[in-house]
């Protein structure tokens, strides 16, 4: 039986794959360039201005840019289409807005070698009949892989390290309704396991870093006895980054194949909210838990279940789900973490560490979600 249909719209974000002719990649390359040029400039602008008491807005660093292309030296900004550079100067405001509330660092200058990437609002592009078109680039070759419903709002035109062309379409979709299952899950994330579910099953971790460590190893090792700036620098640079990009492309699969997976069997998920900034500052593990995807994989679950009109439930980071028996409750003192089979002193109840604290997690959030509705009842966290 189908939940009951929705009617509000979810922004959504779809990204394909489009091969643009020659004469398309020149312009985007221009493109690239020009934004990345202003991005840069009003960077410096505005750490120039902080630097000496002063404080320069959006609105000021736009008039500032308006000023900058009247100008004899910089009418060569003129010769692409003006939204995307304004929207490298929102793209920085929003940049000091994370950085200033604590979410990020301070913004840094952008590199040609890195992922480049350009902006376009309604203004700037069309959509009609399965038709991509850009302001002054033209229509572009995409592989529509997967369909959808609403015309989109922004488009976000980018190439890879290693030359792959990307576009990415902001979109109001309608949540699509999916049958209810009645089942509920706890998910306890792991390095060695990437996640053990309280039903007794394990997700392995493919741990991709290992796999391709050897051969990262060796492309680097060559790299690094090029001469930086030649041909042949280039050439093995592409390969790094393509053995990064396989790696990357092959973690993403996964996730995404475990949390759909995930979100189409259980109607209630519960996880741990992982403070993953915080783990990765342990010299031995982050590489571990860079590896494993574990911020990916939470974020993935959240906004699949929003989708899909499931739940998700995030339980207190500090709830002690390993050292407490999911049978009795009892709490002991100390969990080493080489410790991963133990016996509870009470019930003599005999545990696997990550299903037992699967297990606690979705006792855990049983009880919130009990409460909730107007129960008195809720789970102690001694």
């Amino acid at each position: 039986m189908f939940h009951k249909l929705y009617l509000f719209f979810v922004k959504v974000r779809y990204t394909y794959r489009f091969y643009p002719t020659q004469e398309q990649a020149q312009e985007l390359s221009q493109v690239f360039g020009h934004t990345r040029f202003v991005y840069n400039w009003c960077l410096r602008l505005r750490t120039d201005a902080w630097a000496i008491g002063e404080k320069i807005n959006y609105n000021q660093s736009s008039a500032a840019l308006t000023a900058l292309k009247k100008t004899p030296e910089h009418s060569w900004l003129n010769e692409v289409s003006c939204v995307p550079l304004q929207q490298s100067l929102r793209n920085l405001q929003t940049a000091f807005v994370n950085f200033f509330t604590g979410r990020a660092k301070y913004p840094r200058f952008k590199s040609k070698r890195d992922k480049q990437n350009a902006e376009y609002t309604t203004s700037a592009f069309k959509y009609a009949d399965g038709v991509l078109s850009l302001a002054k680039i033209g229509k572009l070759n995409v592989r529509w892989s997967r369909p959808f419903s609403s015309k989109p709002t922004t488009v976000t035109v980018s190439k890879t390290r290693t030359g792959r062309y990307y576009v990415s379409l902001v979109l109001d979709e309608m949540p699509q309704p999916v049958t209810k299952t009645g089942q509920s899950i706890g998910i306890d994330l792991g390095i060695n396991r990437l996640a053990t579910l309280s039903n007794g099953e394990r997700i392995p971790n493919l741990k991709l870093t290992r796999t391709y460590e050897k051969k990262l190893a060796k492309a680097q090792r060559l790299l690094s006895r090029k001469t930086k700036g030649s041909g042949r620098w280039h050439r093995q640079r592409i390969k790094v980054a393509r053995i990064h990009e396989k790696l990357s492309d092959a973690r993403i699969d996964h996730l995404n194949k475990v949390t759909t997976d995930l979100v189409r069997r259980f109607d209630v998920i519960a996880v741990e909210d992982l403070n993953v900034r915080g783990m990765l500052r342990n010299r031995k593990l982050s590489r571990h838990i860079s590896d494993a995807g574990f911020g990916r994989f939470v974020s993935m679950l959240d906004y699949k279940a929003a989708w899909r009109g499931k739940e998700l439930v995030r339980i207190d980071r500090f709830f002690p789900r390993s050292k407490r028996c999911s049978c009795c409750g009892f709490l002991a003192q100390k969990m080493p973490l080489n410790v991963r089979d133990w016996q509870c002193p009470e019930c003599k109840s005999e545990h696997d560490r990550d299903e037992n604290a699967a297990q606690n997690i979705l006792n855990f959030a049983r009880g919130h979600r009990v409460e909730a509705r107007g129960a008195t009842v809720r789970p102690s966290q001694a």
